[in-house]
């Protein structure tokens, strides 16, 4: 990825490195892709070092956001997204990388198809994109995928995302060879002999809208079973979604224990309860489903004492004939790329439990561990603001009210249930590799300096 201007200059913003423990006003200086130098004395950089200058203040200037959890559909699902729409509105969001899970048409599970996703994501250009590749053939969990061979041609981890893997023998395998080749295991936490027919969380609602009921200990049981299968092996384990406040105090314990395990939550299982499927309301039905009260809670607590280390979208496109079936038939998941940010923030910022570094680090440097990322020679620096890394770089606003709105989304599906929500955080500025992918439209003109028109893709050159 070549950069349209050679050289760029950040200046006045609130420099949050949670790598560095940074959090200072400065200027960064960018040039040829990398971070060229950060400066904390006023002055110091000249916007004549730079062919563009972005005014930064009252703005945060972070590492790019990475999202190690999203769904982008090609091949096979296209008229819900594809891996340039999803790209596009990663970094509409702030993402500069995006990690895609592999229940597509056919399934990331060969070589092959890893190489697949690697050429459509260098055509993608507004984001990185990289793949997380089956575990097992087909993810039936009944023969391993070839791992190891898909990890030597790019991915970036392993999961059979959309289905737990159910044979404690089969699990116990996987954990062993992603040990083996130095990659996380991501699990889906679902016992699915605990979940026949379940569309919602088992409970009251449930029960009186004629519902199968969907009990958290079904992701709790799950998620036992493979921490303590995974003592003796030490391999990177990663809950994904977490929705249950008894799933939170599993991996407490396991952490407790030294065991290499982590967990993500997504932005609706921290705002929204199971009283959001009220009236058949299929923009609220999730896999997992939405909770209680009390499990948003519990999984803000975990956020707030470090249990749980990443944030991640569950970015889930479908079509809107899809979801207007009626509630029972239509499919788990929803889209959240484009808001996430100020949904996070919502959620733990502004409720007091993470700061703004913290809310960084889940968002950036936490990922980018997780997924072997920064271990990428190409990727150097990537999840830091670092002299002589990639300047991948996300500039926010985090204090002007807007408005969700789901017709501006870049997405090619709209199910989504916070069109309408007031929010006042998000991305103006989306930076990979030096080049600005994405600006908000009214930005350009207003608070940055220098020649040039904005072409179509977002870029000032």
């Amino acid at each position: 990825m070549t950069s349209l201007l050679s050289s760029l200059l950040l200046r006045g913003g609130r420099i949050i490195d949670p790598a560095s423990d940074t959090d200072a006003v400065g200027d960064v200086l960018v040039h040829d892709g990398k971070i060229a130098a950060i400066s904390f004395r006023h002055g110091a950089l000249s916007k004549h070092d730079a062919e563009r200058t972005i005014e930064c203040h009252d703005r945060l200037v972070v590492p790019g956001l990475i999202d190690p959890h999203v769904h982008l559909r090609e091949p096979g699902g296209e008229a819900k997204e594809t891996i340039r729409t999803g790209a596009t509105s990663a970094a509409r969001g702030g993402f500069t990388t995006v990690c895609c899970m592999p229940n597509t048409t056919p399934t990331l599970d060969t070589p092959a198809m890893i190489e697949f996703v690697r050429m459509r994501a260098r055509e993608a250009l507004q984001a990185r994109v990289y793949s997380v590749g089956a575990a097992t053939v087909g993810r039936k969990g009944e023969q391993l995928a070839p791992m190891a061979a898909m990890a030597n041609i790019g991915a970036v981890a392993f999961s059979d995302d959309g289905d737990g893997i159910a044979s404690a023998e089969m699990m116990r395998m996987v954990l062993s060879v992603v040990k083996s080749i130095g990659r996380a295991f991501m699990q889906h936490c679902q016992d699915a002999t605990l979940t026949p027919g379940g569309v919602m969380n088992a409970g009251p609602l449930a029960a009186r809208l004629g519902l199968a009921g969907w009990p958290a200990v079904a992701e709790e049981v799950m998620l036992e079973r493979d921490c303590r299968l995974n003592r003796s092996i030490g391999a990177r384990y990663h809950a994904q979604h977490l929705s249950s406040g008894g799933s939170a105090e599993i991996l407490r314990r396991a952490r407790a224990e030294g065991q290499p395990v982590s967990g993500e939550v997504a932005p609706h299982h921290l705002l929204l309860t199971d009283a959001a499927c009220d009236g058949y309301n299929t923009n609220a039905k999730m896999n997992p489903p939405l909770r209680t009260a009390q499990d948003i809670a519990d999984l803000k607590r975990a956020v707030a004492d470090g249990t749980i280390t990443v944030l991640a979208t569950d970015h889930a496109p479908h079509t809107q004939a899809e979801k207007a079936r009626d509630f029972s038939s239509a499919p788990f998941g929803i889209i959240g790329l484009e808001c996430a940010l100020g949904l996070y923030v919502k959620a733990l910022v502004d409720d007091g439990v993470i700061d703004w570094p913290r809310l960084i680090a889940m968002m950036t440097l936490e990922p980018a561990r997780l997924c072997g990322l920064d271990a990428r020679p190409e990727l150097h620096g990537i999840g830091t603001l670092s002299v002589g890394g990639i300047a991948d770089i996300t500039i926010i606003d985090p204090t002007s009210p807007y408005t969700v709105d789901l017709a501006s989304f870049a997405s090619r599906s709209r199910n989504c249930p916070f069109d309408g929500w007031p929010l006042h955080a998000r991305a103006t500025h989306t930076i990979v590799g030096g080049d600005v992918r994405f600006e908000l439209p009214d930005e350009r003109g207003m608070a940055s300096v220098g020649s040039g028109r904005a072409d179509a893709r977002g870029h000032h050159g």
